[in-house]
């Protein structure tokens, strides 16, 4: 029961954030949201086995492997806030109120911090440097690196379906957002196409370890 809660607080928290453009078949918004479903609903079948012996030799690589996708999310996010120029709307005003100015400060503090995360969805200058250099979608690539962690946790055939649709659609949904940037940034993005990977590059560690 408890789970079936937190998944439909997911969904709700998901849906909103995708709304309206969830409606619009041709939007990355419509295909990253189903494949956000299908893999918190795979988080969610396997959570019962993150836990079990974590510390044998298997159970430590798929937590370094769950490490990385953590990072290379965050680092994706960290690149496209600081070299996207993204848009960030709406303006916060300080209340009159000084009594309640400490605790506006520290939710405005917040709301801030979230409208900034949000708004890496409209970024105004193609980021082509770090891990954008050799991966356009290095965001789907932690959430895929994430499924698969998760999957080999327990590879039954309903978490192996699960992951399999979730890559699907968030392999629609890097099609889709690519076709979108192309409109955006026209030759620039074009040229990039070619010479980056969409999610994994093999010799990505090559190329960094020979540019240090």
């Amino acid at each position: 029961m408890l789970k079936i809660i937190i998944f439909f607080i997911f969904s709700l928290i998901i849906f909103k954030i995708s709304w309206p453009d969830i409606l619009n078949i041709h939007s990355r918004k419509f295909y990253r949201f189903f494949a956000l479903e299908f893999l918190f609903l795979l988080l969610i079948v396997n959570s019962g086995y993150w836990l079990r012996n974590p510390f044998t030799i298997f159970r430590m690589i798929t937590w370094m492997i769950l490490g990385c996708s953590f990072v290379l999310a965050g680092y994706s996010i960290y690149q496209l806030i600081q070299g996207g120029k993204p848009q960030i709307s709406g303006n916060i005003e300080t209340p009159a109120n000084l009594a309640t100015s400490g605790i506006y400060k520290y939710i405005r503090y917040h709301i801030y911090r979230l409208r900034i995360l949000l708004g890496i969805e409209t970024t105004t200058k193609l980021v082509t440097s770090g891990i954008y250099k050799y991966i356009r979608h290095p965001l789907y690539s932690s959430l895929i690196l994430l499924g698969a962690v998760t999957l080999i946790k327990n590879p039954s055939l309903l978490a192996t379906s699960l992951f399999s649709v979730t890559t699907v659609f968030l392999y629609a949904t890097a099609l889709t957002e690519e076709k979108e940037n192309l409109l955006k940034f026209g030759e620039d993005y074009a040229v990039y196409i070619k010479r980056s990977k969409m999610f994994f590059s093999v010799s990505i560690f090559a190329k960094i370890l020979r540019e240090e």
